[in-house]
């Protein structure tokens, strides 16, 4: 039986500043908002830049993490999974989302980058960087090429 997954990696710059808040249960959330441009050809066939925009929620220290550093412009990789929630409005009415739920959050740039500029830093998905049982570290030295 194949296995499921449920992973999202996006890389993008904040659309506004942090709102960080708590359950009931004292469990600090942040609330982020990014985009994300994908580049199409238009009619013309000029390329494009579309943005798409992300509702991300971030639990514990690194909630608190976010809330602080990070700001509106920023950009920052995300390494997560898609989460559907339903609930009932304040009129009644039933309502639904889809978000992420980031796993990691990589602060890309630095304070002062609200242009987009990555600064040089370079994003590896939480768990890509460890080394697997299946795939060991190779020698490099070995290779005549």
């Amino acid at each position: 039986m194949a296995a499921n997954i449920n992973r999202v990696v996006l890389v993008g710059n904040l659309t506004r500043d942090p709102e960080l808040r708590h359950t009931p249960g004292g469990t600090p959330v942040c609330n982020l908002g990014i985009a994300v441009n994908s580049r199409r050809k238009d009619e013309s066939g000029q390329w494009v830049d579309k943005p798409n925009f992300f509702r991300i929620s971030v639990f514990g220290n690194q909630a608190e993490s976010c809330a602080q550093y990070l700001s509106k412009g920023r950009p920052v990789a995300i390494d997560g999974r898609l989460d559907w929630r339903q609930w009932e409005a304040q009129d009644g009415s039933k309502r639904e989302a889809v978000e992420i739920v980031a796993e990691s959050v990589q602060f890309l740039g630095s304070r002062g980058d609200g242009d987009g500029a990555g600064g040089g830093n370079q994003f590896v998905p939480a768990g890509a960087a460890s080394e697997s049982a299946d795939f060991p570290a190779a020698a490099d030295d070995d290779i005549p090429f």
